[in-house]
């Protein structure tokens, strides 16, 4: 406001001093250029124009009277009034006509009346406002206030004379122009305020909205910047999960694989011993050759010397665990951490004492993995060690687990408790709780009658097997959803008390073991993720209807050794399950071929029972088509198998065993077998081969026959055709020898 103020001041400064020197100029002009009678009178004419009046006679004698100069002390004359020349006046050497009136100096008129000069200071109305301010060149002070009042003068009003006096019309026509000239330029001011308050207003606006804009802008690059981070992670985290479980499915398979080959080892070995003890029988101590290594497909049957015999009481549980190869991990720990204790100590002193000395007697520790096996060791040993993932303390005397005992340790993966004393009652609900990283959990060979609880959720493998588990109730798996294998072999467990909603809350469940135990059906509830079921050795009579209809995903299914047979499985038990690729059903109670079996069977066991035919059309419907038939140690004679016994097997079957049964000639149907590779019939009553019984002669497709085995007949290799093995690749594949002769 101020500066407003002090803005109005100078321009009406400004302007009043311009007005000034207009009214000065013309007296000017006229004294340098030497104004004469003519140019005066001109002057006194243009002067009375402009005022709009002429000057009035008040007195007969035709003499000028102005009241206002009454009381005016005329100074002393300047001038000299020239002789004979009564009308004009003679001013500082210039001559006026009667009449004219001029400034000499601001502020003061002069009027020329019969020859005398008579000179007024202009009178100033008076103002009634508070800023006053008398402009340079002005005679009068002016109104700047905002508002200018009309102007008052004090005293009596004007008298007639007054008002048709020049003098003061002059005034009043000045002032009214300058209070037109402040009007208008007040108007202006306000204006240009007027359009400056406007143009800040629109810049502020402006402002205002580049500010918003750009707010905006920024806003949406961080939402976009947020949001691109938050898929980059969930991509990573995503990437991360499916590196894990397919790491974990490696894992899983590896180890399967390797059980796999034990037990076929195992196998091969039982084969093997049994064929020499045959042949003992035969010949007495004649040597024999071994039997050459033959690969087969899945998870195959471990072969007892002899036929096995099941008493009617429930069996004990066996004493010898199945072969079964230790992991990467066991090797690790089984290899490397002996080898840095005994033939490196100082390395791991140098590399860490405070490690060495935390560490109790008979426990070492490598990289990220601490071994504490057979030391002896009757608790958790105090371990702060954050860094370590992996734990074992296999094969010593720990009975109770605490509920800080692996507070020092909280990043642990895997812990491998196998082996101890551990009994239910000593384990704290706690003592799992701060392990948020833990994956695999062994606890086999302990003493425990029930699932631990508050396992943490991360837990993808649990090992529970060789141990006194008496009940699985419905909240023992509670938070497990990302349990991957599950393993209770070896318990007490039966489907009297194993709740069936017990493995409801495992819904990534694809692994179970639940061999040695003493279950008569398949148990209820099973989920609907699993893959794989393992329940060998229990006592399974029966596999009813709804056995497997939440399972419709399962791949393999293994019910070797139980008490099966063909009338005790339900048509609809499995015929229609699209993943079923394998099962194992050897040694129970099977007469015959089962009828019934899944569409999509490609691997069947059936080793070790008293099968004695192979009905018609039994494989008819699969498809595309069994691939892997089991039939040893049976008792297939040479009226058990009939011209139809293998159709729809003959454009799929890659392995068939045959061996150890009491064949006494080439079963029908295997000269037809375009995809055979292995074929046994070792072990049998076969007396002579005819030409086209394995090799059709009218075939002449490129064959896959890789190995066939007939030794242990009463073959006379003599009177064996030229062409009865022409479709072999390679006739040292054939085994021929020995022979019951």
């Amino acid at each position: 406001m101020r500066l407003n103020l002090i803005l109005v001041l100078s321009l009406l400064a400004c302007l009043t001093f311009s007005l000034a020197k207009d009214q000065r100029r013309p007296l000017a002009r006229g004294r340098r250029r030497g104004v004469g009678p003519k140019r005066a009178r001109k002057q006194t004419s243009n002067t009375e124009l402009q005022q709009g009046r002429t000057a009035e006679n008040n007195r007969q004698d035709g003499s000028i009277f102005i009241d206002s100069y009454k009381n005016t002390k005329e100074p002393k004359p300047e001038y000299d009034v020239a002789a004979g020349k009564t009308e004009h006046c003679v001013f500082r050497g210039i001559t006026m006509y009667d009449k004219t009136v001029w400034s000499p100096k601001p502020c003061v008129n002069c009027l020329c009346a019969s020859g005398e000069v008579v000179c007024d200071r202009i009178l100033c109305p008076a103002l009634r406002c508070q800023l006053k301010f008398q402009p340079i060149g002005e005679c009068c002070p002016i109104c700047i206030d905002p508002v200018v009042e009309a102007p008052e003068f004090s005293g009596d009003p004007p008298s007639h004379n007054d008002l048709s006096d020049p003098f003061t019309e002059i005034s009043q026509s000045q002032r009214d122009k300058k209070q037109r000239l402040k009007k208008d330029e007040e108007e202006r001011i306000r204006k240009k305020d007027a359009e400056r308050k406007q143009r800040k207003k629109q810049k502020k606006e402006e402002a205002e909205r580049q500010r918003k804009l750009k707010e905006a802008k920024e806003a949406r690059e961080k939402e976009e910047e947020l949001r691109r981070l938050r898929e980059e992670e969930e991509e990573r985290a995503a990437a991360e999960e499916r590196k894990r479980r397919m790491e974990e499915q490696r894992r899983v398979e590896e180890d399967r694989a390797r059980r796999l080959e034990m037990e076929q080892r195992e196998m091969m070995r039982a084969l093997e011993e049994a064929a020499e003890r045959a042949q003992e029988g035969l010949r007495g101590d004649e040597a024999t050759e071994d039997e050459d290594e033959v690969w087969l497909r899945g998870d195959v049957f471990q072969m007892p010397p002899v036929a096995p015999t099941r008493a009617a009481d429930p069996p004990p549980l066996l004493a010898i665990q199945e072969p079964t190869e230790p992991s990467e991990e066991d090797h690790e720990l089984g290899k490397e951490a002996p080898e840095l204790d005994e033939d490196e100590p100082e390395v791991v002193e140098e590399e860490s004492e405070m490690v060495t000395t935390l560490l109790p007697p008979g426990c070492s520790i490598s990289d990220v993995t601490a071994t504490c096996e057979n030391a002896k060791l009757t608790g958790i040993p105090p371990l702060s060690i954050p860094e370590l993932k992996s734990l074992s303390l296999q094969g010593n005397e720990i009975k109770t687990i605490p509920a800080g005992a692996f507070n020092g340790i909280p990043n642990l993966e895997w812990i491998d408790l196998g082996k101890n004393k551990i009994v239910s009652s000593g384990i704290d609900p706690q003592a799992f709780k701060s392990l948020k990283f833990l994956s695999r959990l062994y606890m086999d060979g302990n003493l425990l009658e029930q699932i631990p609880s508050e396992l943490p959720s991360t837990l993808q493998e649990l090992k529970i097997n060789e141990n006194n588990l008496k009940e699985i109730e419905e909240n023992s798996f509670e938070g497990l959803d990302s349990l991957v294998t599950l393993e209770m072999e070896g318990n007490l467990l039966s489907e009297g008390n194993v709740n069936p909603k017990a493995f409801k809350p495992l819904s990534e469940l694809t692994y179970l073991r639940l061999g040695r135990n003493h279950f008569r059906t398949v148990p209820q509830g099973l989920p609907a993720s699993l893959l794989e079921l393992y329940l060998e050795n229990n006592l399974i009579e029966e596999i009813s209807e709804t056995a497997f209809n939440h399972t419709r995903n399962i791949n393999v299914i293994v019910l070797r050794h139980n008490k099966l047979d063909e009338s005790s499985i339900a048509p609809l038990a499995w015929i229609n399950h699209r993943n079923l690729e394998s099962i194992d059903l050897s040694h129970n109670k099977f007469y015959l071929v089962p009828s019934f079996l899944p569409k999509s069977l490609v691997h069947l066991v059936l080793a070790g029972n008293q099968i004695e035919r192979i009905p018609g059309y039994v494989f008819a419907h699969m498809e595309p088509g069994l691939e892997y038939l089991y039939l040893s140690f049976n008792k297939l004679d040479g009226d058990a198998i009939e011209p139809e016994s293998f159709f729809g097997t003959f454009n799929t079957m890659t392995e068939l065993c045959l061996d150890h049964n009491q064949l006494t000639s080439i079963p029908m149907g295997i000269n037809e077998m375009t995809a055979l590779h292995f074929l046994r019939l070792n072990n049998n009553k076969i007396r002579h081969i005819a030409e086209d019984a394995i090799c059709d002669p009218m075939n002449e497709d490129d064959s896959h026959l890789v190995a066939v085995r007939l030794e242990n007949n009463f073959l006379d290799p003599r009177k064996i055709p030229p062409t009865a093995f022409s479709c072999v690749r390679s006739y040292s594949s054939v085994v021929l020898k020995p022979q019951r002769i």
